[in-house]
């Protein structure tokens, strides 16, 4: 099974930036602790981060055919982008959308997912470890799927 990770605007602060709201692990920690699970879970996973929107939009897009799961961590542009919305709807890979903070805790204009809805579910609010259980989500997407 292989899993994309990818990672919107200001993730590569993760540590630094608001670490009261988004801890103080790093990105490479929480990817480091994600392949040593996702290892263990006879997964592969790769990880990509960027600060542009479009960019997003191109990894999504080529990962049809390449990969089983999207673990999406869209950052900000989860409150604003069509666009990915639109690349999750046309390229029919199973995506979770993830978040470090809930959402729904902070201001208001979080709270709105315009990706929620092409997504197969939401994990938001549980740290570094919302990453872990996106992981493991994913398998179990995987799993269902093949099953049936």
């Amino acid at each position: 099974m292989k899993i994309l990770f990818l990672n919107g605007p200001n993730l590569n602060l993760l540590g630094q930036r608001e670490p009261e709201i988004y801890g103080r692990k790093s990105l490479a920690e929480i990817e480091t602790e994600v392949r040593t699970r996702a290892t263990r879970m006879d997964s592969k996973v790769e990880f990509k981060q960027t600060n542009l929107e479009g960019e997003l939009v191109n990894w999504i897009q080529a990962a049809k055919g390449k990969f089983d799961v999207i673990v999406l961590n869209a950052a900000a542009y989860t409150h604003t982008s069509v666009a990915l919305r639109d690349a999750i709807s046309a390229v029919g890979v199973p995506t979770i959308e993830v978040h470090l903070s809930n959402v729904h805790r902070r201001e208001s204009f979080r709270e709105k997912s315009l990706i929620a809805p092409v997504c197969v579910g939401q994990i938001a609010g549980f740290g570094a470890n919302s990453y872990i259980l996106a992981l493991e989500a994913a398998v179990n997407i995987n799993e269902k799927t093949n099953r049936a």
